[in-house]
């Protein structure tokens, strides 16, 4: 050892440093009570959280500006990465076309049916008031008979003419009623329209013409007797029987 030198004392060193931070962090936290100094803890953006140390000259009070307190800063979010998008699936390969069918030949197509048109109604061949009242009663009168033939007023003079082409043919009223209600159908849906179809499927031919009557034979006039002034049948004047059997006999 050197002549003149002290050697150094150890385990001095460590406990002045802990003494001279105690004495410095007891120091600061007596003039952050005081007004001061300030010390705030702050997040940066990169997530490290610091002390932030701001000191007065002039103690600061809760009046003061500096008292306000200073606004923390939002954390801002960390940056989310998007997921990697999955890889675009591979492209379906196109489905093979199968060979068209070989052309077939082109069939006639069947000619469309001709529908016939409806008949119309049978019409009187000579307009007659009397007998088309007695054909309007008549469809009228239906319902009495069978109440499923309720006609309506636009039926009934529709049907009239009809009716009467059957009178003007010498068909009984009776008659054509039993032929308009025998046989209805079950269900009866449209009683006009049956109605029309009879009267024109079922319409009776006219009556032939009536032979001409023999003429009948008329009796001779009467003549008067030109002897006997008698009055008797005969083509001619003349003489009666008697009288000629007499000029007979007295020839």
């Amino acid at each position: 050892m050197t002549p003149g030198k002290k050697a150094p004392v150890e385990g001095r060193q460590g406990p002045s440093l802990c003494q001279s931070e105690a004495r410095i962090a007891a120091a600061l936290r007596e003039l952050e009570a005081h007004g001061y100094l300030k010390r705030t803890r702050e997040r940066l953006p990169s997530g490290r959280v610091v002390t932030r140390t701001v000191s007065y000259n002039q103690p600061a009070t809760d009046a003061s500006p500096a008292a306000a307190p200073q606004p923390q800063p939002q954390p801002q979010p960390r940056p989310v990465r998007p997921a990697p998008e999955p890889p675009a699936p591979a492209p379906a390969p196109a489905p093979e076309t199968a060979p068209a069918p070989p052309s077939q030949p082109e069939t006639e197509k069947p000619a469309p049916t001709h529908v016939p048109p409806r008949p119309s109604l049978p019409q009187p061949q000579v307009p007659d008031l009397d007998r088309h009242r007695a054909a309007t009663d008549l469809l009228a009168g239906l319902r009495r008979h069978e109440p499923r033939l309720l006609l309506t007023e636009d039926d009934v003079r529709r049907l009239a003419p009809a009716v009467a082409a059957w009178l003007e043919r010498d068909a009984h009223p009776d008659a054509v009623r039993r032929t308009l209600v025998a046989d209805l159908p079950e269900p009866l849906t449209r009683p006009a329209g049956l109605l029309a179809h009879r009267l024109t499927t079922l319409l009776p031919p006219p009556l032939p013409t009536a032979p001409a009557q023999e003429a009948v034979s008329r009796p001779d006039p009467l003549q008067n007797c030109d002897s006997c002034d008698r009055a008797f049948r005969a083509p001619e004047p003349g003489h009666c029987r008697d009288c000629r059997s007499d000029l007979m006999e007295a020839a």
